[in-house]
């Protein structure tokens, strides 16, 4: 469905359908106020009536605060796919654009790469009414290219692992740097291997698929900030020896979330052309069983030069990233340092699967991201480090442990074995973000429907946005 911004005053609505959102208290005044209450419509959040005979659908909503609009939105898109008309549309102004498009955009998203015969929407074009066009085309640029981003992110995330594996990875990363304009260095087996990335190297060698280290760059000219994001690209997990469950290694091809996630903010970025410099890292493994597999009880040697007892081998995606992030750290000396990945279960228990745990040691950092995550509507919570849980890391025959001792605070020795990695100078620029719950859903809720959620894209936008 394209989106157009159009002054309402041009707007020719023939064969076009109309959308209203209303509260309770709009409602008492509505024109229809009477049929509408006979169809048993309140306005509650989120319900829907039409009058198909004036071309208009109604559409609940508790108050206009962004997230209810959104939501709303997120609904009509579902809903009008069946409906027959050639267009919609719903008047804007500048508080609720934003929150309109992205429920259009993310609500009605569908990933239908594998469907035979995916259904037709006859809707081909929402337009977005408004008093001055030009007044709301930043907002509505805006809009489009962070939508868009996220959606870009789901599409990667939902692709089957067989299709999107480490090298086919690589060859996107590619294919993006020459559309927006990016610098693009990929490291194959060999490179790591001279680069000392043994603990990648570890996790992958029992695939057919090679590992690649994936290095893209966004460089405006005379930068105010330069940002490295880090993604945890495991295309698929099996758990490697350690195996998995069978009804767990289902929807493992999310594993490579971060990775996503990490390439659709430099997507987005790269195409607001905001003057910040983006560096996207992303270690691109798979994790699989075989008789080269690595196993419980080796010693791996990170690229730092730590060694590492591993303890189970599905605790993989932090021995991939404690390569990346050191590679990282000696590429680019950076502002900021973030991390994306699908860590750990534990963070699901902490904290649900709608919210995305933030570990650090800024205080002030955490802040600014949660104030991020909360305009761009992404759930976010702070999980804190403390020196007790991480004894629980402790090796007795290496320098650290893979997993923790004790089956508590996973997320957090997670995080604290990542921390390992990061350089002094480095501890109050860098985050990890935990998005093991956030980034991947098989029930719709808000603006996410099945599969990848894009979960990072906007709170990290809306974040490089507000850097001074």
């Amino acid at each position: 469905m394209k989106i157009k911004l159009i002054n309402k005053k041009t707007f020719n609505t023939e064969k076009n359908l109309t959308i209203k959102i209303i509260t309770p208290e709009r409602l008492e005044k509505a024109k229809f106020k009477k049929t509408l209450k006979k169809a048993g419509f309140n306005a509650e959040q989120d319900t829907l009536c039409g009058m198909h005979g004036k071309s208009l659908l109604f559409c609940g909503v508790e108050n206009y605060a962004n997230e209810n609009v959104k939501t709303s939105a997120a609904h009509i898109a579902k809903a009008v796919k069946s409906f027959d008309y050639k267009s919609l549309s719903i008047d804007v102004d500048k508080d609720n654009i934003q929150a309109i498009i992205e429920g259009f955009i993310l609500g009605g998203y569908e990933f239908n790469a594998y469907k035979s015969k995916p259904k037709k929407v006859k809707i081909k074009t929402l337009y977005l009414t408004c008093e001055n066009v030009q007044e709301l085309t930043k907002e509505f640029e805006e809009a489009i290219i962070v939508s868009e981003a996220t959606c870009y992110t789901r599409d990667i995330v939902n692709t089957a692992p067989d299709d999107m594996h480490p090298e086919t990875l690589a060859k996107l990363a590619k294919k993006l740097a020459n559309q927006n304009n990016l610098e693009c260095n990929i490291l194959n087996e060999k490179a790591l291997k001279k680069e000392r990335c043994e603990a990648i190297l570890a996790v992958g060698r029992a695939s057919r698929h090679e590992s690649k280290l994936i290095h893209l760059s966004y460089k405006p000219a005379n930068p105010k900030k330069i940002i490295s994001l880090v993604g945890k690209g495991l295309t698929y997990d099996s758990g490697g020896l350690s195996l998995k469950p069978a009804t767990s290694m289902v929807t493992m091809k999310m594993d490579k979330a971060g990775a996503c996630a990490v390439l659709g903010i430099i997507k987005a970025i790269s195409e607001l052309k905001l003057d910040i410099e983006v560096h996207a890292f992303v270690g691109a493994v798979e994790n699989m069983i075989g008789g080269d597999a690595y196993k419980p009880d080796d010693v791996l040697v990170s690229r730092k030069g730590d060694t590492i007892e591993v303890r189970n081998t599905d605790a993989e995606g932090r021995l991939v990233l404690a390569d990346v992030l050191d590679y990282a750290q000696d590429r680019v000396k950076a502002d900021y340092l973030f991390d994306f990945a699908t860590l750990t279960g534990a963070c699901m228990v902490a904290l649900g699967q709608y919210t995305t745990g933030v570990m650090g040691h800024s205080n002030r950092l955490r802040h600014d991201i949660s104030k991020a995550s909360s305009k761009a509507g992404e759930l976010t919570a702070s999980l804190p480090f403390n020196k007790h849980l991480k004894k629980q890391i402790k090796s007795e025959i290496a320098d650290i442990c893979n997993i923790s001792n004790k089956p508590y605070g996973g997320a957090i020795t997670a995080g604290l074995f990542l921390d390992n990695f990061v350089k002094e100078e480095n501890k109050n620029k860098w985050l990890h973000f935990d998005i093991a719950g956030s980034a991947y859903t098989e029930t719709p809720w808000d603006v996410n429907v099945y599969g990848g959620t894009g979960a990072g894209v906007r709170f990290m936008t809306q974040f490089l946005k507000s850097i001074k």
